[in-house]
């Protein structure tokens, strides 16, 4: 075996271009995957056209809140780009500069504060559909944080005039009395007063007065907890019942890696086991050099040996920009290690099977990114039945569970990394039975 590995050590060595090709190529694709899951869709530029009079203010109670604050609120989530004038908005749009642009109008606040008209933006496209998509689901998304922001400072600024009214003391507005007694002390002041009155006509006015002021500030005392579930009807409390929540960056990491990991080792297992054959090099071996076994786990070795390498090496350098539990090494090379096995062996089997390297690498290629594309597929995004039938794909190759066992080494996730280990090591096995069958077949 250690001849046998040294022979495909300086066969490498001198395809160069091969083997750059199939260290830049797989871990290119890996990456872009990886990108593609973990990055969120670019800002879109959009022109912004704010026809308010400079420092206008929106009137809330007691306080006024700029219209620029909430701007920039609203504005937050697109790339703005301000323009001076709707005609040099449409114009930019026109020329593609921008993808739309926004037109605040000048009465936005008084239609605001009057809390009888609605406030309206106005929006200018292209006449480009998927573009139009874009900025229209990221101003619907952008327009319901603002609000729900805005809606935050009318209720508290309403929570103290509401407190205010109860307690009493000064609400601060112009024309408001300094000192206002408060609702709640109105029914304790107006029994001292009613005590001292004979029983009459005004006495029971007082009464009547005495009982509203106290149901009035009895339930008044409720409208501010009124105004928050207004505000805010309904909440999420997240709840995972297996594992720990997996941030999006670290899983495309862990993406990233597996994919790569599988194309290195596949392609080279089986163009490896192809190529003895191709060269008519496998029979003459075969008859007494190295047994069939031993060329399987030598090919094996040296597949999986390489892709770990390499991954181990793609998963260190991306630790430099993403922030990974170093803590957890030991796992992750166990998890690199079973999964190397795991590939290494399908490749192999695939080797084993057909007669030529092209033939080979096509097969193992066509084959492999399906199986990962597959293993991607979350539940729910097609039906049921046909969710199982991905599923029993993806189990009965090394994939998946190569993902989950990394997935379980870096990031803490379930299922547990040993349910993962098991299965690749049950599939490593599968996959060398089949690849010694098909070693039968050599001539």
């Amino acid at each position: 075996m250690r001849w046998l590995l040294r022979k495909d050590l300086l066969i490498l060595a001198r395809s160069r271009l091969l083997l750059a090709l199939l260290i830049v190529y797989p871990v290119a694709i890996a990456l872009l995957i990886g990108l593609a899951i973990s990055r969120t869709p670019a800002r879109p530029r959009v022109a912004i056209v704010d026809e308010t009079p400079p420092g206008e203010t929106l009137k809330v109670g007691n306080e006024r809140v700029a219209v620029g604050q909430y701007a920039r609120q609203l504005f937050k989530q697109v790339e703005a780009v301000e323009v001076s004038s709707r005609a040099e908005a449409v114009e930019k749009v026109e020329s593609g500069e921008v993808l739309a642009a926004v037109v605040i109008p000048p009465d936005i606040a008084a239609r605001v504060s009057s809390a009888t008209e609605q406030a309206q933006l106005e929006v200018l496209y292209n006449g480009n559909a998927l573009q139009q998509s874009l900025v229209a689901s990221t101003l619907d998304s952008a327009l319901a944080h603002a609000n729900l922001g805005f809606s935050a400072q009318i209720q508290q600024t309403a929570g103290r005039v509401i407190g205010s009214l109860l307690s009493g003391g000064s609400l601060g507005s112009i024309g408001a009395p300094e000192d206002l007694i408060g609702l709640s002390r109105i029914p304790q002041t107006l029994g001292a007063i009613i005590a001292r009155e004979p029983h009459g006509r005004e006495r029971a006015e007082l009464e009547r007065i005495a009982a509203f002021a106290g149901f009035a500030a009895q339930n008044l005392s409720l409208a501010e907890r009124v105004l928050s579930v207004i505000g805010q009807p309904i909440r999420v409390h997240s709840v995972l019942l297996h594992g720990r929540r997996t941030p999006l960056d670290t899983f495309a990491v862990v993406v990233a890696v597996s994919v790569s990991l599988m194309f290195v080792c596949v392609l080279l297992a089986a163009g490896g086991v192809a190529l003895e054959r191709e060269e008519h090099t496998l029979a003459r071996m075969l008859r007494g050099l190295v047994s069939r076994e031993t060329l399987l786990v030598e090919k094996t070795l040296l597949a999986g040996g390489c892709a770990f390498v390499i991954a181990f090496a793609m998963l260190a350098g991306i630790g430099a920009f993403v922030a990974l539990d170093w803590s957890r090494v030991g796992l992750w090379v166990a998890a690199l290690v079973f999964g190397a096995a795991g590939f290494g062996a399908l490749g192999v089997a695939i080797g084993a099977l057909a007669r030529e390297v092209r033939a080979a690498s096509l097969l193992a290629f066509a084959l492999s990114l399906p199986l990962a594309l597959l293993a991607l597929v979350p539940a729910g995004s097609v039906s049921s039945g046909f969710y199982d039938v991905i599923s029993v794909i993806s189990f009965v190759f090394p994939f998946k569970a190569s993902l989950q066992a990394l997935d379980a080494a870096v990031n803490d996730a379930s299922p547990a990394i040993g349910v993962s280990l098991v299965h690749l090591a049950a599939l490593t096995l599968v996959f060398g039975v089949l690849a010694r069958v098909g070693l039968k077949r050599a001539e």
